[in-house]
């Protein structure tokens, strides 16, 4: 049977379009589909812009360092409208240079949310598409508790574009994100509440780190309340009260939940086809990145292995050449 492509991608994050890019550069018909934004989570609401606003957030102590060698700006402003203005503009430079790089390679793009129908056949909107060989990179996406008032609750997809900067914000998590975030909002001058429910954040990291870290939160104004957890949440005209687990409530303007992310493997065909899942949903695959349907792979975050860019990037620079290495010219 003669497919229309050799390779259709499913996801244009980093993991996706180095895949796209270099079965293409082998010399195979490749085509990506990606209903979001190019780049995946790193470029548009993960990696990039939080490094951006952690710079954000640290010059405040680089102006108040300046005074002690005899330099004064004056009365410190900050501007949240042109920060994110400037973020934006810098994902969408950085959305058009992947636009750039898959279209120098010769890879066919088509917006829309895509879809198995069998395993060599794609739906996009009321398109079909054909291929001898479908990869699943779609990521992962932040995971949010089903608690009462959950519908209050933002996650990093949101904190990148709000319309305004709270006066007071809520974190709960323990991982690096949650700390990371709980950074950024303290250093732009929001009053920052971090939660966690076990006693010290960071599990998994050095012991003394997690502590000193804790320590320098705290001397900065971090407010951190250990083995605490959030019951419900309720809203109460412009503000929301949060209820801890011990009858505690805490008045705030945003909450936002890092509490771990899932494989985004939803909505994507994968009950159509037995493709199976291991028990946090990830795509199971073998040491070639196969699933159990032989013509579908999966590589990133949506397997949930190693959660990180270079990881994803790295897979599909070795799904590529393993697929389509040997015919290169």
């Amino acid at each position: 049977m003669k497919y229309q492509y050799d390779l259709f991608v499913i996801g244009a994050g980093s993991g996706g379009v180095r895949a796209a890019r270099m079965a293409a550069g082998y010399g195979a018909r490749v085509a990506i589909a990606e209903d979001r934004y190019l780049g995946g989570t790193c470029v548009n609401a993960g990696c990039i812009p939080k490094k951006l606003f952690a710079y954000a957030a640290h010059y405040r102590l680089d102006f108040e360092d300046a005074r002690a060698f005899g330099w004064d700006s004056g009365p410190l402003q900050f501007d949240w409208h042109d920060l994110v203005t400037n973020k934006n503009r810098e994902i969408k430079r950085l959305n058009g240079v992947y636009h750039g790089l898959l279209q120098k390679a010769g890879v066919t793009l088509i917006e829309g949310r895509a879809s198995l129908l069998d395993p060599h056949t794609i739906a996009v909107g009321d398109s079909r598409f054909t291929a001898e060989r479908i990869l699943i990179a779609t990521g992962s996406w932040p995971t949010v508790p089903d608690i009462p008032g959950r519908e209050h609750i933002i996650t990093s997809n949101e904190a990148f574009n709000l319309e305004r900067l709270p006066g007071r914000i809520i974190i709960v998590g323990g991982g690096y994100i949650a700390v990371e975030f709980a950074g950024i909002f303290n250093g732009l001058g929001v009053e920052t509440t971090l939660v966690y429910r076990r006693e010290l954040f960071l599990r998994g990291f050095d012991a003394e780190t997690r502590r000193v870290l804790a320590e320098e939160m705290s001397k900065k104004g971090v407010r951190l309340l250990f083995s605490t957890d959030i019951a419900r949440i309720d809203k109460q005209d412009s503000c929301y009260q949060a209820h801890t687990g011990t009858g505690e409530e805490l008045a705030c303007d945003l909450i936002m939940y890092a509490t771990g992310r899932h494989p985004h493997a939803d909505h994507i065909g994968l009950d159509r086809l037995p493709v199976k899942l291991n028990e946090y949903g990830g795509i199971i695959v073998n040491e070639n990145y196969q699933t159990s349907v032989p013509s579908v792979y999966a590589i990133g975050d949506v397997t949930h292995r190693y959660n990180l860019t270079p990881v994803a990037t790295a897979e599909g620079t070795a799904l590529a050449g393993n697929l389509f290495g040997k015919r290169s010219l």
